[in-house]
């Protein structure tokens, strides 16, 4: 699959940038996201909630608040991402329950499907640790590193692979 090309962006903007982010996004580009994604989600997957932020979408289904289970596009800082110099955007799946054990078995359960998601979503996705500082959080997802945020195309690249990770995890989460 194509990656979107490389930008740099700088660590300090205007109005600052957040601690333990990569760079300054304006609050348009997640916005953009959602609005592409709510537009993609069809069928039984209508109950699905969003919340935009300033690094990042959050997708879930079920109450008013996120769920420890649920779908992310966000910007992160480069460590741990091959070929990452300034920032990576991360798309996919996590886990973030407290308990290790409890994502674990979130991860346990999409698992068993794996061939079936496998072969809608592609090799480069990682099924692992968060990409962070929370050793007991899991993810399905890949990362871009250094996306071009300016790219006119690009909200609606990541919303089309969030879709791609929602279309393929959620019946397996759903069935369970």
């Amino acid at each position: 699959m194509d990656r979107p090309p490389a930008h740099r962006l700088g660590n300090d903007g205007p109005d600052g940038a957040a601690a333990g982010h990569a760079g300054v996004v304006e609050l348009g580009f997640f916005d953009e996201v959602a609005a592409a994604v709510r537009g993609l989600v069809t069928g039984q997957l209508v109950d699905m909630r969003q919340q935009a932020r300033r690094w990042g979408l959050k997708a879930w289904f079920g109450g008013e608040r996120p769920t420890r289970e649920h779908y992310e596009a966000q910007l992160i800082a480069p460590e741990g991402i091959d070929g990452a110099v300034d920032s990576a955007l991360e798309i996919g799946f996590h886990a973030e329950h407290p308990d290790a054990a409890d994502n674990d078995a979130a991860i346990a359960r999409l698992m068993a499907g794996q061939d079936r998601w496998r072969a809608a979503l592609g090799d480069d996705v990682v099924v692992g640790s968060f990409l962070g500082h929370f050793p007991a959080w899991r993810r399905v997802s890949e990362a871009w590193p250094d996306p071009d945020l300016d790219d006119p195309d690009l909200p609606v690249q990541v919303a089309l692979r969030l879709t791609d990770y929602i279309d393929a995890l959620e019946p397996l989460r759903r069935a369970h």
